[in-house]
Order: C-alpha cells, then structure tokens, then sequence
C-alpha cells in the first residue's frame, strides 16, 4: 500500500500564497495555536468569489472539488478530496446555534496570520472569531474545543 505523499506545509504555502481570501477555522486552526488536539480533515473559510482560486492552489496536490463553483455557492459548502479532506464553508454568512449572524468579511477583516511552519503562514479568524465559528454547531468536541478557546482568550491571545 503506498502512502500519502501529501505535504502540509506546501499545502499551507499554497493556500498562503494563492490569492484567495482563506481562513483556517475549525480544528486545524486549534492546533496551529499550539492546542493538543487531534483532526483527519481541514476546514476552510473561503471568499465566496475565491473559489476557483482557492481550488487552483489545492490542485497540485490532488485535492477534487465535489462540487462546481457555482453548486458550492449555491449550496454554501464543498469539499475537496484526494488523500486528504478539506470541507469548505463558502457562505456569506452563517448562524451560530443561538442565531448570531456570522459574515466572512467580518472574521476577514479581523484575521490573524499564523505561522504554520518556518516562514509558511495561514490565515485565521482572531480567537474571538474562532469562538464563533465553533458555536456553529453543537457536536461535543466543539465544547471541548470551545472550552480551550475561552482558556487562551483568558491569557490574551487573540
């Protein structure tokens, strides 16, 4: 059985570098904080005019769109799949479980660029930011995650 060749840090350079208007949410966000936490996928925010950019940079690692740019925005979500997984959130705006509007331009304009390895950086919604999208849902590992969340927010990171 032959492995992934799969390359995070050239994924995240791609995606850093791509042009498209991307944030790093869910998990994966989580661990690029430092968090010791575990995820089989990556979870991106995505300009709803950035798709195909987005899907350009993740081309050259294998990564299939299941869904036409068009379909996605009609529908507010895609995927990309290969060895990997990356669910894609493209709405305008989402509703946290008790009904705050959350709009992408907002968690855009309030982003943070962390460093994901040696000079590769990724955009992320500020913890203030991350909080919200984790209340998207109510799964258990988002209290969890949530939980850890108000943890850094109360030592000041943002």
């Amino acid at each position: 059985m032959k492995g992934s060749e799969f390359d995070e840090e050239l994924f995240f350079r791609a995606v850093g570098s791509g042009g498209a208007r991307a944030l790093l949410i869910g998990r994966r966000a989580l661990i690029a904080l430092g968090l010791p936490l575990l995820t089989r996928d990556y979870d991106f925010w995505v300009h709803i005019d950035d798709i195909a950019r987005f899907n350009e940079a993740a081309a050259p690692f294998e990564l299939l769109p299941n869904r036409t740019p068009e379909a996605a925005r009609s529908f507010g979500r895609y995927v990309l799949e290969g060895d990997e997984r990356v669910d894609v959130l493209v709405a305008r705006h989402v509703p946290t479980i008790d009904g705050v509007q959350v709009t992408f331009d907002a968690l855009w304009n309030d982003r943070e660029a962390i460093e994901v390895a040696p000079g590769v950086h990724v955009a992320r919604p500020s913890i203030e930011g991350l909080i919200l999208t984790k209340r998207f849902a109510a799964r258990p590992k988002d209290a969890e995650d949530l939980r850890q969340l108000e943890v850094l927010r109360a030592r000041g990171v943002r």
